[in-house]
């Protein structure tokens, strides 16, 4: 699979949680302390995603890490 799949299945993933919370990726953003448009990236899959910002949107959604992926 490659590198482009992944972080695009993980946004899927991410989007999928957030839009069950009925929240906004303005939201979702505030809530992890991360920019709106990087929250859009991410979800897009065009953004590679570090790990200290997996755990800020795992915690802001209440969820495991293991549970984002």
């Amino acid at each position: 699979m490659p590198v482009a799949d992944h972080r695009r299945h993980f946004g899927e993933r991410l989007r999928a949680l957030r839009a069950d919370r009925g929240w906004s990726q303005e939201h979702l953003a505030h809530e992890a302390s991360l920019d709106r448009t990087y929250v859009s990236g991410v979800e897009r899959g065009v953004r590679n995603v570090s790990l200290d910002n997996i755990h800020k949107l795992a915690a802001a959604l209440g969820v495991s890490i293991r549970e984002l992926f």
